[in-house]
């Protein structure tokens, strides 16, 4: 049984990384670090003939290798995606300065879901998806109940539409309340 906020009891794990190829990778790494902000840990040239970084997130438990490749690179997918999950409105608008300072504009087209919820979504030199959003996954009341007969699969939260838009001019995400005026899965 998992226990939440912690690993399985097999799997006693010290850190986390998460690998990305990069053929853009000299601008990749300034985006992260310059940028985004992100702490560079370590760097490697020629390891195994490879170049890389490593960013802290933000420390060393839980980190961002970016690996250096030939162009083309790899496909890009559209659910390649490093979100930001961050306290409210001011801390985005506080975030997403340093990408509209270095000329980094949002997307116009996102994913349905960050535009229903509020993300703002804009794209590291490769074509990853870089998203901030104003409220943190798995906190408060981000999924409430599920309605009675619905499927454990399905988890329903309760919203009211927002009609304040953000820095970015996209509406902020939905406020929680006790009133239903729409239903919609919570399933990211």
């Amino acid at each position: 049984m998992t226990v939440p906020g912690r690993w399985p009891a097999h799997l006693r794990v010290g850190a986390l990384r998460v690998v990305r190829a990069s053929a853009n990778f000299d601008a990749t790494i300034a985006f992260y670090r310059d940028l985004v902000g992100l702490r560079v840990v370590d760097e490697f040239r020629g390891s195994y003939g490879e170049d890389g970084t490593i960013f802290g997130l933000p420390g060393s438990e839980t980190h961002l290798e970016i690996v250096r490749v030939q162009p083309p690179g790899p496909v890009i997918d559209a659910f390649d995606q490093l979100v930001f999950y961050l306290p409210d409105q001011a801390a985005v608008d506080e975030a997403t300065a340093r990408l509209l300072d270095g000329r980094v504009r949002p997307e116009a087209q996102q994913h349905p879901y960050w535009e229903e919820n509020g993300g703002t979504t804009f794209r590291d030199p490769d074509g990853r998806s870089v998203i901030y959003v104003s409220w943190v996954y798995g906190r408060g009341a981000d999924c409430l109940t599920r309605p009675p007969g619905c499927s454990k699969a399905t988890v329903y939260v309760t919203c009211a539409s927002s009609t304040s838009p953000g820095r970015s001019g996209r509406p902020r995400r939905p406020s929680i309340n006790t009133s239903v005026t729409s239903r919609r899965p919570c399933w990211r």
